[in-house]
């Protein structure tokens, strides 16, 4: 009996780790099958206003079983990492205020607290243009993402449109250096 008890322990510590390892990094397709989605994250703004400095290097997508998953990778100190995510009627750009397109049944509005640009030379770090998809995010076929644009970077932050299939929970998370965004499937 002992020994079964703690071959079940060990069993279910190994799933346990699992989904923590999958929840913690970019998505990249279904690593497990859970047996329900959670969707209690809601779609109210989420927002996070102390950060460090940062600066934005890349963005990439990926999936999951659950969820669609965009995230922002960044340059600096390990910190807090400032943003302000919520659904928007229409996307502006931010600073001009000119009106961006955005396909889908909903915009989910990213600004993050990190520049795409280094302040003290102006060089790009990051290779986004108004009004256009996101450099090298492809997401075709995915169940949940279905446009991206990218805004502006401007006075220190950027910001990013994505459009979805609908106004679907989401969540914000941070891991290090990464900022997160998870979109629900369904409610």
């Amino acid at each position: 009996m002992r020994r079964l008890t703690m071959a079940a322990a060990l069993a279910l510590a190994g799933i346990t780790l699992m989904g923590a390892a999958g929840a913690a990094g970019a998505a990249t397709g279904p690593a497990h099958i859970p047996a329900a989605c959670s969707t209690v994250w809601g779609s109210g703004n989420k927002s996070v206003t102390e950060s460090d400095y940062k600066t934005l290097k890349n963005i990439r997508t990926g999936q999951d079983t659950c969820y669609d998953r965009m995230v922002f990778d960044t340059t600096g100190p390990t910190g807090k990492l400032g943003y302000h995510v919520g659904y928007v009627d229409e996307f502006h750009q931010d600073g001009s205020g000119e009106l961006i397109p955005v396909s889908g049944g909903a915009i989910l509005q990213i600004f993050v607290s990190a520049p795409s640009y280094a302040p003290a030379t102006g060089e790009q770090t990051y290779p986004g243009k108004a009004g256009q998809p996101l450099p090298g995010v492809k997401i075709t076929g995915y169940r949940t993402f279905k446009d991206t644009r990218f805004g502006a970077s401007f006075e220190g932050q950027t910001q990013i449109g994505l459009g979805v299939r609908a106004k679907l929970p989401f969540r914000v998370l941070q891991s290090g250096d990464k900022l997160i965004v998870d979109v629900a499937h369904t409610w």
